[in-house]
């Protein structure tokens, strides 16, 4: 990887790409450091030491610690991704999103997402306020961190929020006009590359043995998350040749990439935001917040289905058979052995409801191995952070490996050497 880097530094396109975004990077995460106006930097630093595993330590992970901070880019690429999220749902309920899908009119798509992303972000940066303010923030810490609650410094509080958001959204989309890779995962890897030492760090606070049986669990995790990140099923595509003129055309074999995690990190992401809800109001349902904490089992499981369920729901939105099957036969294409249309239509969604299955077994697993680990170890300091959390460690990978590959994908066009090598 190493020496990918280097050669993509003596390309002086890919040396400007690569220098772009990491300037980019640069300024996301003083965005998350810089304080908004009106919010007492000292006791939020007392209180952070209250945070004790849980959803709270999940939100610090996806904001970067930023949001417990009430820093400028407090809410991250949340508000955009879960946006993004939305808008692929609703594609499917409104077809004139889908109209407009198909017709190649992403633009309008996006700047829809836009609008959905200043609304969640209003509606996140009022909530998070709105806890910082009636002390609910921080639920083991009753000293006050807003310097004045007043109505309209909690305005401009909000507003420096949102307006956060939105320059977190423009700075992913410069990202990934004029640099390298996707430029919302990426500024979500750096979110939890942020946080990571910190976590690694309390490693050497523990005795030996409890140090090196984490340390070799997070090498096997890594090597496994490694693994089933580039595992897929490949479906062979036969195209018939046909004669357009006094040309020849098709006759060529192909495949279809079926990833076992079709999904991605979508599943996780969007049941931590279902669940936070109701832990937002376990306050004022007593009886309701034992059964909200992580290490109970009844929230373990929930979690669990919730997150299998919504890997199929995914999936089956995400990929549409019919279409596949349709544009095949409509360039002449055919899976060896299986009748074009609708048989094949069939046959992919058998497949890939087969892969599904361990793709979405293997997501639930990831998430619930840092809420195991709190529950099994009962170490304090453990519980706080947890290094190898199964989603910090499909963000990285998963992130890592697609960035590496475009800068491959780059390099090759660049130093193509032809078949007279």
């Amino acid at each position: 990887m190493l020496t990918l880097f280097v050669r993509a530094f003596r390309v002086a396109d890919l040396r400007r790409k690569l220098l772009f975004t990491l300037s980019l990077i640069a300024l996301f995460r003083l965005g998350q450091i810089l304080p908004s106006p009106g919010v007492d930097v000292v006791a939020v630093q007392r209180c952070l030491g209250s945070v004790r595993g849980g959803l709270a330590e999940m939100v610090q992970l996806f904001s970067g610690g930023a949001m417990l901070k009430l820093s400028v880019f407090a809410l991250g690429v949340m508000p955009y991704i879960t946006a993004s999220i939305i808008m692929q749902l609703m594609a499917v309920l409104i077809p004139r999103l889908d109209a407009l899908r198909k017709e190649g009119k992403q633009q309008k798509i996006t700047q829809y997402t836009r609008y959905l992303t200043v609304a969640l972000a209003v509606l996140n940066a009022t909530t998070v306020v709105a806890l910082a303010r009636s002390g609910q923030l921080f639920p083991g810490c009753q000293e006050p961190v807003l310097r004045d609650d007043g109505l309209l410094s909690i305005a401009v509080l909000v507003s420096v929020m949102v307006a956060g958001t939105c320059a977190v959204m423009w700075l992913g989309e410069l990202i990934t006009d004029r640099g390298i890779g996707n430029g919302m995962s990426l500024l979500m890897f750096t979110q939890v590359v942020a946080v990571f030492p910190a976590y690694m760090s309390t490693i050497f606070t523990m005795n030996g043995f409890a140090a090196v049986v984490i340390l070799v669990s997070g090498v096997f995790l890594v090597a496994a998350v490694v693994f089933m990140e580039q595992a897929q099923r490949r479906v062979p595509v036969q195209y018939a040749k046909r004669m357009v003129g006094r040309r020849t055309y098709g006759g060529t074999s192909t495949y279809i990439p079926l990833k076992v995690n079709q999904a991605g990190i979508v599943p996780v992401i969007f049941t931590s935001s279902l669940l936070y809800i109701p832990t937002l109001f376990a306050n004022q349902v007593p009886w309701l917040a034992p059964y909200l904490e992580g290490d109970h089992p009844l929230y373990m499981a929930g979690y669990f289905a919730l997150i299998v369920a919504f890997a199929y729901f995914y999936v089956s939105i995400t990929f549409n058979a019919v279409e596949v099957a349709d544009n095949m036969r409509r360039f002449g294409g055919f899976v060896p052995g299986i009748r074009p249309g609708k048989p094949t239509a069939g046959y992919l969604s058998y497949v890939l409801s087969r892969l599904t299955a361990p793709g979405a077994v293997y997501l639930g697993v990831l998430a619930l191995l840092p809420l195991v680990a709190f529950a099994l170890l009962r170490d304090p300091s453990t519980q706080q952070n947890f290094p190898f959390g199964g989603t910090s460690v499909l963000i990285m990978v998963g992130v890592g490996l697609d960035t590496v590959k475009q800068i491959e994908a780059q390099l090759q066009q660049r130093n193509y050497e032809g078949l007279l090598r």
